[in-house]
């Protein structure tokens, strides 16, 4: 199997990460620094940063939380202009580490999902799988029906074309107007940028969705919960992936 694919499995990340770590020199694979394409068979010893990771055996049960972000926390490990990572929030966990499914900008609030199965993780942020991603989103402005379908039909970013599944006005006030909005893909800033291509700035984001989880209403800033077996269950069936041993708690 190769390397990404085996760790990603035993909980050390996902695919991209581990080839993140081979590209950057990082992973060493029974003291040779590794390479994109080893194919291992678990017995070997892997280190990353020199710091030993654990295969463990056994088939360990996998863990997945949701998390309601604030808007002073960065998805990242570690930024040295910035104090506050997601990840410090999280519970701590031996012998595998939390994968991040689609991450936010720093400013942007709500939901995060947090799993160590890295194939799903690896499957729920890959586009071909089209999992929907749904918005609340507050703008400056009041845009025209023709603006809105034109966010609907779709606009050519610097990146290519996108666009908007749905559209839904919520709120209106003096000044800013709140919509909720879905798409299918989770490109940097995409819900911020196709509202600018029409001329309007977003000034407050929330994720409420992400594939077939919801943000839960009662779930406050900076906190976490475990995922129930239902919602477990939808997500692995949404990438066509048998449901593992399921851990209950952390």
């Amino acid at each position: 199997m190769r390397v990404q694919k085996f760790l990603a499995s035993k909980g050390h990340g996902s695919r991209r990460q581990v080839e993140r770590w081979v590209s950057e020199g990082r992973l060493k694979i029974n003291g040779k620094t590794a390479q994109i394409g080893d194919i291992v068979n678990g017995d070997e010893s892997f280190f990353l940063d020199a710091q030993r990771l654990y295969i463990n055996p056994k088939q360990l049960s996998h863990r997945h939380i949701i998390y309601n972000k604030n808007n002073d926390e960065i998805c990242s490990r570690s930024d040295p202009e910035y104090k506050k990572s997601v990840f410090d929030a999280l519970p701590k966990i031996r012998s595998m580490r939390w994968v991040m499914v689609g991450r936010l900008d720093v400013s942007t609030t709500g939901l995060l999902l947090f799993t160590t199965d890295g194939e799903l993780a690896n499957r729920l942020m890959h586009p071909s799988y089209g999992i929907i991603r749904h918005y609340a989103v507050r703008i400056y402005g009041h845009p025209s029906k023709s603006e809105l379908t034109s966010l609907l039909k779709g606009i050519v970013l610097d990146d290519g074309a996108a666009a908007f599944l749905s559209v839904k006005k919520k709120a209106s006030g003096m000044a800013n107007t709140w919509y909720e909005v879905t798409l299918s893909e989770g490109r940097k800033h995409e819900v911020k940028r196709l509202w600018e291509a029409i001329g309007y700035k977003v000034n407050k984001l929330i994720r409420l969705g992400y594939g077939e989880i919801t943000l839960p209403k009662s779930l406050r800033r900076g906190c976490h919960q475990l995922l129930n077996t239902d919602e477990i269950e939808r997500l692995y069936q949404s990438v066509k992936l048998t449901v593992k041993s399921i851990s209950k708690d952390i």
